[in-house]
């Protein structure tokens, strides 16, 4: 028989169920679609301690009430307060998630996502890092960070990084949306299960009595099948995504998309500009330095190099991107920011390195990461 936790009386946040073997987490809060508040990722914190270390426990299961799995993370008291120059409230809410993330990664124990509906920034986080991700035909997935003077983060340059060919830079510097399809097409998902058949997945996951992956992956895919792509799927564009957004600059990148739309009418190529030429110009260059460096590096040290980032970015020493994207999307909902520096042109690598340096603040450290045992459970689903 299932039992659902409570926190303390208060109106929880995460639902807490428990079958046999196996805790299932439920992110609640639907009318913001569980975008995740600190309370949320502490809750988690100590709940995915608790359960590594009760040897009853053999699975986690992670899921979203509503339409939503995660749409990231909630982000307005940390850009409130950057506004007002207190920028370590926000340090101090994404190291939490960071560490979170981290310890998804090296967990010792299956975690099974169920991503039926919006997974986004800190959604994506919070799962791909999991050894297995399950799509279904509701699931969107996207990293909009670019559009918001933003890069992706959570760990976004491990993941994002290998992905097939250069399909990473593809989602990482456009913010493209990606269907279920897609999602287990370029390795995002390991599964890919119809709504209608979740409940019967999750009750036969609640009957494991075993931490061994290949049993739980035998399980799922009993549920599972191969979706067709749409016919205008960017999965059935490897290639030229790979030819355009494997050169070595931003600059390069958009001009080899730019000569292909003189040689091509393709609505899809001038789109794809138009999403860059839309983003944050220090945004793009960050996000495609992480990613470049992210393939040849792990988890935790992408993990590291993300916390540094996102602190030069909050405290706005070096522009204030993140500020006029919070105010163009969130604040005026204008959809016009304007950013400074306003072209690729005018950002140096220099200018991106800075980004990387340790903050001269003395009660700034890097990112403390926890000791772990377990190597990185993320892997790419092999079609």
């Amino acid at each position: 028989m299932a039992q659902t936790s409570s926190n303390n009386g208060r109106t929880d946040q995460i639902l807490v169920e428990e079958t046999g073997s196996v805790r299932t987490f439920i992110l609640n809060r639907p009318k913001q679609l569980n975008a995740l508040s600190f309370q949320m990722i502490s809750r988690l914190s100590e709940l995915f301690y608790a359960s590594e270390e009760d040897s009853n426990v053999k699975l986690i299961i992670l899921k979203g009430h509503g339409r939503a799995f995660c749409a990231g993370g909630d982000v307005s008291l940390v850009f409130h307060n950057a506004r007002k120059g207190n920028w370590k409230v926000g340090a101090n809410y994404l190291q939490k998630e960071y560490i979170l993330n981290y310890v998804m990664a090296t967990y010792s124990k299956p975690q099974v996502s169920i991503l039926n509906g919006i997974v986004m920034g800190g959604g994506a986080g919070a799962s791909i890092h999991g050894r297995f991700r399950v799509a279904t035909e509701k699931s969107v997935f996207s990293m909009p960070e670019t559009a918001m003077g933003l890069f992706p983060d959570v760990g976004a340059s491990y993941f994002l990084s290998r992905l097939p060919e250069s399909f990473g830079e593809y989602a990482g510097l456009t913010g493209a949306r990606l269907d279920g399809a897609e999602m287990l097409a370029c390795g995002l998902a390991t599964h890919f299960v119809s709504s209608d058949k979740l409940p019967l997945l999750e009750q036969e996951l609640a009957k494991v009595d075993t931490s061994d992956p290949d049993a739980i992956s035998a399980i799922i895919s009993r549920f599972s099948n191969i979706p067709k792509l749409k016919e205008e799927s960017p999965c059935h564009r490897m290639k030229i995504i790979d030819h355009c957004f494997s050169p070595r600059s931003m600059e390069e990148i958009i001009s080899t998309l730019e000569s292909e739309a003189l040689d091509k009418k393709d609505g899809w190529i001038s789109s794809t500009i138009q999403l860059l030429k839309k983003a944050s110009p220090t945004s793009l260059k960050i996000t495609l330095k992480l990613i470049r460096e992210g393939r040849l590096q792990g988890v935790g040290s992408c993990l590291v190099r993300e916390y540094r980032v996102i602190c030069h970015v909050l405290r706005g020493e070096f522009n204030r991107d993140i500020l006029e994207g919070f105010r163009a999307i969130l604040i005026d909902k204008d959809r016009n920011p304007k950013w400074e520096p306003s072209r690729l042109e005018l950002i140096s690598d220099d200018d991106v390195d800075r980004y990387l340096s340790e903050i001269d603040d003395e009660d700034w450290e890097d990112l403390k990461l926890p000791p772990r045992s377990n190597l990185p459970s993320y892997a790419i689903a092999k079609l």
